[in-house]
């Protein structure tokens, strides 16, 4: 390993080559703003990632015959690129995506990441982001990295030898926090009723944001429980230090909380610095339903942007508008729908920011249906939980209606009595 320059490290990356950057809280910034600097003298370079934080100025339209932005899931930074053509999506599910690398679907020349100072041994940590980094590491032609000492040294398979890194810069930044925000009536009250179907003993899977916030806030009088999810925030270090996530139910890792990639405040990055209670594994394990069901009383819990009344539900688009990506759920819902006991809810506030319904009589043209009818069990809105397993598409109907928002049932109603004729008392 050479410590360089960002630019000397970057100097590597040449005309035609395909860059995997770094995602989440772990993205390289220094890195990527050597690499822009660049634009004069590269042509064709794809830039491959998850979600990034920070600036991506490479998806700027002024770089279009330099950089290709290709992501597998969409942040606010690349959100409007996309929206404008300038840069492209590929829907896959993150279980999936170490398998376009080690596959040579997507061959990687270049590998730009973010980890720990090397250990006495000479190993550095991928810290809070391992997913699909860890994949990416291991089939890249270079690796180039910023040393950061705020990265936290995470247990799992994010461990490389410093011998695995051919350029690396020192950098002394804090990491992008996400601070827990204040929770709203609705929101407390969706938290509420997932709370409600979580039994004690069961392995939780969620993300971050409100509601899963508001999940867990709800749960501190639980028992036992296990944690199997592809991420997590600060919520969940709350119910460790309560003693109610212990991990002592679990049948895969038992004792341990099971994550691929974390992101929220210092808190919580501290919590999981060399914290042998915390393993961070590889997205193509972590998310693998096979995994996945042989944990008991799976419980994953999944947003939405709009549900239809037949329980189809859209998460990646607002219509034909890109909003961000397959992700995870699916493999969650359908690991859940498997496990003994398990429960897959998809938990979503009955209306948007605008007053327009979320549980809706048909999607908008172009919508995008991560997770297919078939696949949904429960779906929970601040007006209650309609459990669909077994239903037909009019019960489904009548069950989805009445989690609506009181203001748009009667539209509801009348668009299924045209659709499915008459309605079931």
């Amino acid at each position: 390993m050479k410590i360089v320059t960002a630019e000397d490290a970057v100097a590597i990356i040449k005309s035609g080559d395909r860059v995997f950057v770094h995602g989440a809280a772990a993205t390289p910034q220094q890195l990527i703003t050597a690499m822009t600097a660049r634009a004069n003298e590269l042509k064709d370079v794809e830039i491959v990632h998850l979600h990034t934080e920070g600036p991506a100025p490479y998806a700027a339209s002024e770089f279009a015959g330099t950089f290709k932005t290709n992501v597998l899931f969409i942040g606010s930074n690349v959100r409007s690129a996309i929206a404008e053509g300038g840069a492209d999506y590929i829907p896959v599910f993150l279980s999936e995506v170490p398998a376009l690398f080690r596959r040579n679907i997507l061959p990687l020349n270049v590998a730009m990441i973010q980890v720990s100072p090397p250990d006495k041994h000479g190993f550095c940590s991928l810290g809070v982001s391992v997913d699909v980094a860890c994949a990416a590491v291991q089939t890249s032609e270079y690796v180039i990295a910023q040393i950061n000492p705020n990265m936290p040294r995470t247990h799992g398979d994010g461990l490389l030898h410093f011998s695995r890194i051919n350029y690396a810069i020192d950098v002394n930044t804090p990491l992008p926090e996400i601070n827990p925000s204040h929770l709203s009536g609705i929101e407390l009250a969706i938290g509420r009723n997932c709370a409600s179907l979580i039994d004690d003993g069961a392995t939780l899977q969620m993300g971050i944001g409100a509601i899963p916030d508001a999940v867990l806030a709800a749960l501190e009088h639980h028992k036992d429980l296990g944690v199997h999810t592809e991420m997590f925030s600060d919520g969940l270090v709350d119910l460790v230090e309560k003693g109610v996530v212990t991990n002592a139910k679990k049948r895969v890792h038992p004792g341990k909380i099971v994550s691929s990639f974390t992101m929220g405040s210092r808190r919580l990055y501290d919590f999981v610095d060399d914290n042998p209670f915390v393993v961070m594994l590889d997205v193509a394990y972590v998310n693998d339903t096979d995994v996945i069901r042989r944990n008991q009383k799976v419980t994953a819990i999944n947003s939405a942007i709009e549900v239809d009344i037949t329980g189809q539900v859209c998460a990646d688009s607002i219509g034909t508008y890109l909003y961000s990506g397959v992700g995870g759920q699916m493999d969650f819902i359908r690991g859940a729908s498997l496990s003994e006991g398990g429960k897959p809810i998809i938990a979503l506030p009955s209306v948007t920011g605008r007053g327009q319904s979320r549980i809706v009589s048909f999607l908008k043209e172009g919508a995008g249906v991560v997770t297919t009818r078939a696949h949904v069990h429960y779906v929970v809105t601040e007006y209650g939980i309609a459990n669909l397993y077994g239903k037909n598409l009019k019960q489904r109907a009548r069950a989805l209606i009445e989690i609506a928002h009181p203001g748009h049932r009667e539209d509801l109603d009348k668009a299924a009595f045209e659709r499915f004729n008459k309605l079931p008392h």
